[in-house]
């Protein structure tokens, strides 16, 4: 089974969220911490239709971070891929 979360946006739009190699049961850490950077974690968001997704690159216990906070990094995300 994988962690995932969904949060939704100001915009009204609904994102889901899994961890980068979630699905692989024998990933070891040292490949997450490779990924993303010690106590780090990479993290895809897709929103509702998966037209577009946005990497995250956020902390180890990204799961406990308040809704607000995770939409946040999802909005910042895009307006830097705006640019």
């Amino acid at each position: 089974m994988t962690d995932e979360r969904t949060v939704t946006t100001r915009e009204g739009i609904a994102w889901t969220c899994i961890e980068a190699l979630a699905g692989l049961q024998d990933a070891p850490d040292s490949a997450k911490a490779k990924l993303a950077g010690e106590g780090r974690r990479v993290v895809v968001c897709t929103p509702s239709g998966g037209a577009h997704s946005v990497r995250l690159t956020l902390a180890e216990g990204w799961r406990e971070t308040p809704d607000a906070d995770l939409a946040a990094a999802i909005e910042a995300q895009l307006a830097r891929e705006d640019r």
